[in-house]
């Protein structure tokens, strides 16, 4: 029997489906009012507890790391006290609570029932076998979790566990490429792909002078020009950063297979298409300004 070959893009595809519907939950309301409910209400502490809650009452230090692009001093202020507020398992259980509901309120209660979503779940649990936990911090803190029993549930814990994959590879390029966390963003958003300047100062806690200042790192080793759009150097080091992200990110999808793949990536696509369709983010998160 002869199998067809995995596009190389075929993995970046499918997790952008992943991520996209994983990335939703730090924007839903309901996460807010679960964290608020545990009396963590700062947006950052909220997205520090959640995101970090797998490693457990970890400090500054392995957060800053393992997040990357965020600036520690802003991580400093609300980690560690924010586990005298609430433990790790608390954070957890609040964070599936939260899933939990914004997936019914964006998906629907006929994409949550559907064999369709069932399916997507199997596909991407699948693909996780394949996943591996040297220095993956963040993905093997998540890997130690159970598995939800409910689809809709295995699926945002297998999105998040393809996504932490491939995010803990991608910091192994970035400082490849000799980016750190603040130069990654600027020249993410230069793409047009990231978030927006107001969203990344917003969200990772870096002010407008510190931005300028990454920008101005960049024109000097000639990767941005002088209107802080990416030069031919700047492009061709993005793609190369992506393409590495890709071949340390193979493996779980060259385990599902090219036709795996691509159903899920048809899946997940309707998927988010449908909770986009539903609000799930803010208008104005993605774009260069």
């Amino acid at each position: 029997m002869t199998t067809a070959a995995l596009d190389p893009r075929a993995g970046r595809r499918c997790h952008n489906a992943l991520n996209t519907l994983h990335s939703m939950h730090y924007f839903a309301p309901e996460l807010g009012e679960e964290a608020g409910a545990l009396g963590i209400t700062h947006p950052k502490a909220v997205n520090f507890a959640v995101r970090s809650a797998a490693l457990g009452a970890v400090g500054p230090g392995t957060v800053a790391a393992t997040f990357y692009n965020y600036k520690y001093e802003a991580v400093a202020r609300h980690v560690p006290a924010v586990w005298r507020t609430a433990a790790p398992e608390q954070v957890l259980a609040a964070r599936a609570r939260a899933v939990d509901a914004m997936l019914r309120r964006l998906l629907g209660a006929e994409i949550i029932a559907s064999a369709e979503l069932a399916e997507a779940a199997e596909l991407a649990l699948r693909a996780t076998e394949a996943c591996s936990r040297h220095a993956r911090p963040l993905y093997a803190a998540h890997a130690d979790l159970p598995v939800p029993e409910e689809p809709h549930m295995a699926y945002f814990h297998a999105a998040t566990l393809l996504r932490e994959h491939r995010g803990d590879g991608h910091l192994v390029a970035l400082v490849a490429a000799e980016l750190d966390g603040l130069e990654a963003l600027v020249t993410h958003t230069a793409t047009g792909r990231g978030f927006t300047p107001k969203w990344q100062l917003a969200t990772r806690g870096w002010n407008q002078d510190e931005w300028d200042a990454a920008c101005a790192r960049l024109r000097a080793r000639g990767l941005l020009d002088d209107s802080d759009e990416l030069t031919e150097e700047g492009v061709a080091l993005r793609d190369r950063v992506e393409r590495e992200t890709d071949r340390l990110d193979r493996a779980p999808y060259e385990h599902l297979g090219a036709e795996g793949v691509a159903r899920l990536t048809e899946l997940g696509g309707g998927f988010v298409r449908t909770a986009l369709a539903a609000g799930a983010f803010p208008a104005d998160l993605i774009g260069k300004a």
